[in-house]
C-alpha cells in the first residue's frame, strides 16, 4: 500500500550517508519494529519523557502536509534497554488526527508505539530515511539528555511516516551511543568465541569466519538495505531472511 507522505528532504536520505559504520546503516534501514529489534539485545521499557500539543518542528511541516504553525500532538519516549536509554523517540501527528484516526497514541502510557502500527492492515509506510543531527536540531536536544556523559558532537538518527485512512504519524528515532557499544561489545565478544576455537595454524581464516558470524548475530532481526519502502504491518518473509 504506497502512501502520498514522503519522509525525505534536503538532509533526511533514503541512502544512508557513506560515513556511517555499517552497524549504523543496518539499524537505520531495518524495516519492522524497532522495539522488536530492540528485543533482542534485552529487556526493552518505554519511558514517556513528553505528551502535549505543541507546533511541529521546521524539517517535520512539509512531510506532513501541514501548514506553518498548525497545531501537532507529541509523544516523546526512551527505549530502554536493561534499563539503559537506548533510543529516544519523537512522534507526531496533526492534532485532529491525535482525536480522530490517530486517537489511539493518547491512550499508550508505557506500551510502545509499535503495537498500534504493526497490528493494523490500513497502517502504510514511507520509506525510511536517515541523517545526523547536531546540537542545533531540537531531535540532538532530546537526545543528549539521555546519554551518560558528555554527548557527541552528532547523534544518528532516522524517521518515516505512517499513513492511516489518509493521516499521518511520522516517527523519528534518535539512536544512542550505548546502542553502539552494546553492538560492538556484541560483536567483539563473538569474534572472541569464535576465534577462541581455532588452532594458530587457522587463525586468519577463523577470524575472518568469526567476524562474519559476529555481524549475523547482530543483524539478527534486520533486512536488508533495499528494504526501506514496505507495509507497517509484518509480512511473510522467507526463513532465510532470519538469518540477518
Amino acid at each position: 500500500m504506497p502512501t502520498r507522505f514522503d519522509a525525505a528532504d534536503a538532509h533526511w536520505r533514503v541512502a544512508p550517508l557513506p560515513g556511517f559504520s555499517a552497524a549504523q546503516k543496518d539499524w537505520l534501514t531495518r524495516g519492522g519494529s524497532l522495539t522488536a529489534h530492540l528485543r533482542a539485545l534485552g529487556a526493552v521499557a518505554v519511558r514517556v519523557t513528553r505528551e502535549c500539543v505543541a507546533l511541529p518542528w521546521s524539517d517535520e511541516i512539509a512531510a506532513l502536509g501541514l501548514v506553518p504553525r498548525a497545531p501537532v500532538w507529541v509523544r516523546e519516549v526512551v527505549l530502554q534497554v536493561d534499563g539503559v536509554p537506548f533510543v529516544a523517540a519523537h512522534s507526531v501527528t496533526p492534532r485532529a488526527a491525535s482525536v480522530g484516526v490517530w486517537q489511539a497514541t493518547r491512550r499508550l502510557r508505557t506500551r510502545p508505539l509499535a503495537e498500534l502500527l504493526y497490528s493494523d492492515s490500513s497502517v502504510a509506510r514511507s520509506s525510511l530515511v536517515s541523517r545526523r543531527v547536531g546540537a542545533r536540531h531540537p531531535l540532538y536536544r532530546l537526545a543528549a539528555r539521555e546519554v551518560d556523559g558528555v554527548p557527541p558532537h552528532a547523534l544518528v538518527a532516522r524517521r518515516s511516516v505512517f499513513e492511516r485512512h489518509g493521516a499521518p504519524l511520522m516517527v523519528t528515532e534518535c539512536m544512542l551511543p550505548a546502542l553502539w557499544a552494546c553492538l560492538a561489545s556484541s560483536c567483539g565478544a563473538a569474534i572472541s568465541d569464535i576465534a577462541g576455537s581455532a588452532d594458530s595454524a587457522g587463525a586468519g581464516a577463523a577470524t575472518a569466519h568469526a567476524q562474519h558470524a559476529a555481524q549475523s548475530r547482530v543483524r539478527e532481526h534486520g533486512r536488508p538495505l533495499e528494504h526501506t519502502v514496505s507495509r507497517a504491518h509484518p509480512a511473510p518473509r522467507p526463513s532465510d531472511e532470519r538469518s540477518r
